[in-house]
Order: C-alpha cells, then structure tokens, then sequence
C-alpha cells in the first residue's frame, strides 16, 4: 500500500503536515480524528467526556482497525497508539511517520487540553503524557522527523525524502 500514516503528540502538527505532503505529492489526506467524531456522533472532547479515556481509546481502536486507504496521508490523533490492533492495520497500510517535537514545543502549541479532546489519565501531566507516549512512538515509526524549528513545508519535504528513499532502497 502506498500510504503514509502520522503519528505524534497532539500539536506536533500532523494534520497541517500532512494536508501539505498529501498536496505535494498528489494524495489524498485523512484525519482519524474527524473520521472518529463523524462515525460516532460526537466531537472528541465529548467522547473522552461521556466514555472515559479508557473508552475513547478502546472506540479509537475499532475504529482505526477498520481505515482503509490507498495514496492516502493519515493525520491520527495521538493516542492512536496505545491502540494494538489500529497499528498493526495502519503499518500494514503504509509507512508510519512519527513526527517528533519537544515537550515544550507541544507545551506552546497545545492551549487548553480538555476543548482539544486529549486522551490524558485525571491529573495526569502533559509531561507524564509526552514521556508515557513517546516510546510507543518511537515503537510504531518506520521514520522519525525531528520537527524542531522547522517549516511545514521543510518537514513535508523531508518526509517525501524519506518516503522515496525507502522505496528506491527495496529496489533489487
């Protein structure tokens, strides 16, 4: 399959990456998060709200078990990883990209965390989040992008890289 798939904390830009990349290399884009709000009714915030972190995880995972795609960018949303059976049908689907940005970095871009619909534990830190996440980020990424200081388009352009890298490195 040829699709690339984002993974990263919520805020590290995966949707505005990846409507970018989709454009510049003539894919389409798909957003987990939109695709999990029109099948269940609801926005995020009100999922996390009504069933609990626990149950949003375990809809998101059902959910994104299912996504099927061909030349797709996938913009997930950032707890689609504690989902087993969603990553193994989207490493099956394409490459998943990992994009990496500072805890400070989320920090700045974030604003307030209950209106954005983040799965986070009652009390729990977003630092407790970024250090209980990033491993299984750095599990699932067949391509790490360090995003620091970086354009959009710069990141898009080096995922592109990559991309066509691994594919001309398959080659026989």
């Amino acid at each position: 399959m040829e699709n690339i798939i984002l993974i990263g904390m919520p805020g590290a830009g995966k949707s505005t990456v990846g409507v970018v990349l989709a454009k510049r290399m003539g894919y389409r884009f798909m957003d987990t998060d939109i695709v999990i709000q029109e099948q269940v009714g609801m926005l995020l915030n009100d999922i996390i709200a009504q069933r609990g972190t626990e149950g949003f995880k375990e809809t998101e995972n059902s959910i994104l078990s299912h996504i099927k795609a061909e030349k797709t960018v996938i913009a997930t949303g950032g707890s689609a990883v504690y989902g087993k059976e969603a990553m193994a049908n989207l490493k099956n689907l394409g490459k998943v990209v990992y994009l990496k940005q500072s805890c400070r970095s989320i920090s700045n871009r974030l604003g307030n965390l209950s209106k954005r619909g983040v799965a986070m534990k009652k009390g729990q830190t977003l630092r407790q989040l970024y250090d209980e996440r990033t491993p299984l980020y750095e599990k699932y990424a067949d391509i790490v992008i360090d995003c620091g200081k970086k354009t959009i388009s710069r990141i898009a352009g080096e995922i592109e890289d990559r991309i066509y890298k691994l594919k001309i490195d398959k080659v026989p």
